[in-house]
Formats: C-alpha cells, sequence, structure tokens
C-alpha cells in the first residue's frame, strides 16, 4: 500500500454519509476524501491532530464551484477541523454566507408587480454603502412563492411564504470592509494565508491572527448577508411575517463548516428544504442529532468510537437545505485517476454500457433530487416536517 493510499483510507474513515447512495453521492465520497486527507496533511505539519471529519447530510452532492470542486471538497454536509478553538482556517471551502429567507404573507403577490419592483430596484440597492449584488437569479439562488399547508398546530403560519435565497458575492472579494471571503477573489487574502503542500496538491489556510481577522470578517459578512435578503423581502413585498433567515454555507467556529446545510443550533427553530420548482418545499423543525440509535444503524458506532468521534457526531445538529444536484445516466465512480493535482472519475453508467470520465462537473448535465431527501432526513430522525410548500411561481430575475 502506498503513502498516498493510506493517507486516503485515512481520510475514508474519517467520512460519515447519510446521503442517498446516488451517483451524485459517490462522486461527493471520492472527492471528498482528497479534500479531508489534504486537511489531515496540513493539521499535521501544523502541529494539530488529524482529526478533521465530514458528516454528510441526506443531499450528499457535487459542489458546481470549480475551485472548491478541484481542492477535492463536496457539497451537502459538516465539516470540522478542530475543537473550534484553534487558530486555524481552510480557506478552499470557501464559506459564502449563503442561506435561506423564509417570509410571511396573507396575500399572494401578483408577478408583474413583483417583476417591476426587481426591475426597479434591483441596482439601487445598498447596506453600508455598498452597492448589493443582485444574485438570486444566478446559480440555484432564487425568490419562490409558496401557499402554506401547516402540519403541526404549534405554528401558526400565515397563508403563504416567500423564499429568498442568496449569498453575498459583492464581498467575496477585497472590500472596504475587510479581506474578502474566496482567496481566489482576494489578493490581500492571498497575501496573509499559507500555502501548504501536501501529497495531493496545495491547501490554502490561515493561522493565528490571519485566521482571527478572516474569521471577523466572517461573521460580519453573514450578517450583512441576512440584511441583504431581509432589505430584498420589505423591497419587494412590503410587511412581512419573519419565519427564519439562516446560513447553509459558512463557518460556525474557526474550525467547523456547514458547507450545504443548515445547523440547528441557529437561533431558528424551523429551516426550509426546497426542492424542484414542480415539488413541494417543506419547513422543519430541527433534532439534536444524530441519535445514538442512528449511529449504530447507520453503521457508524465501532469507527466512530475507535477514532474518538461519537460525541461529535452527537453534537451535529444538521438538515438538509435542499434536494442537491443529481445525475440520471450514471450509478457510481468506479475508479479514480491521479494525473498530477487533477482527479478524473470514471462513472458506471446506468445502462452498463461504457464508462464516463469526468473531472469538472460543471460540465455534465444535472438535475435536482426530490422527495427521496425529504423522506430519508425523517428516516434518521434529523427533524420533523411543521409545513408543506406547494409552490406557485419562481423568480429568476
Amino acid at each position: 500500500m502506498t503513502g498516498k493510499t493510506k493517507l486516503l483510507e485515512r481520510a475514508s474513515k474519517h467520512y460519515f454519509t447519510l446521503g442517498l447512495g446516488d451517483g451524485a453521492s459517490y462522486l461527493c465520497r471520492e472527492n471528498m476524501k482528497y479534500g479531508i486527507a489534504k486537511i489531515h496533511i496540513a493539521q499535521e505539519k501544523l502541529g494539530f491532530k488529524p482529526d478533521a471529519t465530514f458528516l454528510s447530510t441526506p443531499d450528499e452532492t457535487v459542489t458546481r464551484n470549480k475551485t472548491r470542486w478541484k481542492a477535492g471538497f463536496g457539497y451537502g454536509g459538516k465539516l470540522v477541523w478542530g475543537s473550534g478553538k484553534e487558530h486555524f482556517i481552510v480557506l478552499d471551502t470557501k464559506p459564502n454566507a449563503c442561506g435561506m429567507l423564509v417570509g410571511g404573507l396573507d396575500e399572494l403577490p401578483n408577478p408583474k408587480s413583483l417583476i417591476e419592483k426587481i426591475t426597479s430596484y434591483k441596482n439601487e440597492c445598498y447596506i453600508d454603502n455598498i452597492k448589493l449584488d443582485w444574485d438570486f437569479a444566478e446559480s440555484n439562488h432564487f425568490i419562490d412563492l409558496f401557499e402554506v399547508e401547516s402540519l403541526k398546530l404549534d405554528y401558526n403560519f400565515p397563508k403563504y411564504v416567500f423564499i429568498i435565497h442568496g449569498a453575498v458575492p459583492e464581498l467575496c472579494g477585497k472590500n472596504e470592509k475587510g479581506v474578502g471571503l474566496y482567496f481566489d477573489k482576494s489578493p490581500k487574502l492571498q497575501n496573509i494565508s499559507e500555502n501548504i503542500k501536501t501529497d495531493f496538491g496545495c491547501l490554502n489556510v490561515l493561522i493565528d491572527n490571519a485566521a482571527k481577522e478572516y474569521y471577523d470578517f466572517y461573521k460580519y459578512a453573514e450578517q450583512f448577508s441576512k440584511k441583504k435578503r431581509s432589505l430584498v423581502g420589505e423591497l419587494l413585498f412590503g410587511k412581512y411575517q419573519e419565519i427564519c433567515n439562516v446560513t447553509h454555507q459558512g463557518l460556525l467556529s474557526y474550525n467547523e463548516l456547514v458547507l450545504g446545510c443548515h445547523n440547528t443550533k441557529d437561533s431558528s427553530t424551523v429551516f426550509p428544504m426546497a426542492l424542484k420548482a414542480d415539488l413541494p418545499g417543506f419547513l422543519f423543525e430541527g433534532n439534536e442529532n444524530i441519535s445514538d440509535e442512528i449511529i449504530e444503524v447507520s453503521g457508524f458506532s465501532k469507527r466512530a468510537e475507535s477514532l474518538g468521534f461519537t460525541d461529535r457526531l452527537r453534537g451535529s445538529n444538521v438538515l438538509p437545505h435542499g434536494g442537491g444536484y443529481s445525475f440520471s445516466d450514471f450509478l457510481k465512480v468506479k475508479e479514480v485517476i491521479e494525473i498530477g493535482d487533477s482527479r478524473y472519475f470514471i462513472l458506471e453508467m446506468r445502462a452498463e454500457i461504457g464508462n464516463k470520465i469526468c473531472s469538472d462537473v460543471r460540465d455534465m448535465e444535472f438535475d435536482y433530487r426530490g422527495k427521496a431527501v425529504v423522506l430519508r432526513t425523517v428516516e434518521l430522525q434529523l427533524g420533523q416536517i411543521v409545513a408543506k410548500l406547494i409552490p406557485k411561481f419562481v423568480l429568476k430575475i
């Protein structure tokens, strides 16, 4: 067994999957091994214990951010690399304070009036003298309108809700408020970061005062992101009832990151799960998860106990935020070929004829998963459904 093989094997043992086991899940797992292995190596070089773990949620999938994917990271889960107190941040994960605001309305707005408001306001919005970048039509971001079907009497939900899904591209590069969120868009962030060489390519990290400066800025960016969604909600819908405004891609501490999932320890008690435009969404209550029963049933018990991660799993507190990307034409990853710092995934096709080889997943046709993620979430006791959201219309403007 080669040294690289041992490092990847160690990384695999630190990956705990709650995913569906479809093609996108397999791609996430295979790519994520490399990201975890790189963090382990960086931790050892910096004098930390190599304890990085990833717990995937039922929407375990790929990331279509090219830099993040090439660095060895997937999407849909919680990444932890330390106690939360070490001044050590992994930049290649690219936290961007993306999240969703759910607002309640008594009446369904007229689509034409909303389009007129978007056309009027989207180039004239500012927070802290920073002009807002209207990102609510980019990638999988959106503004959705739903009719609410309450499923739990404890909640007095309004008749309709909207969901605003967006992040803060205006703060990704260097800006007047701080160093920026993305190392590949901020020269200053590149200057203060450490570039650590590993067997699987370099890892960009921040330590000591640089980590503190970045974390302080990230907390500002997260509040900015929430204010941005709130402001857009007010401009488009006027007075509304805020049900939640939660982050699903960002730092929880110096050493914890939600990478496309909700943190149920957030101050909110309700969390949205949005699927495809033609399927219902849901509002969930989150649990303090994962239970010992689920740890056992998922086959984690012995491995988690031997590695000392049982308490970390118990306190994960995660919920999917959506269905995640899916691919209909292949079943799993048969093999990974490494050439230089690049990885090529050989995929087993559903038709059992030939193989597909890919590297950049952005070039592949994709869809979004449906209710299977919801059912898996309930089955794993990660949360309870408190409302069903019936789609009325989606704004991609």
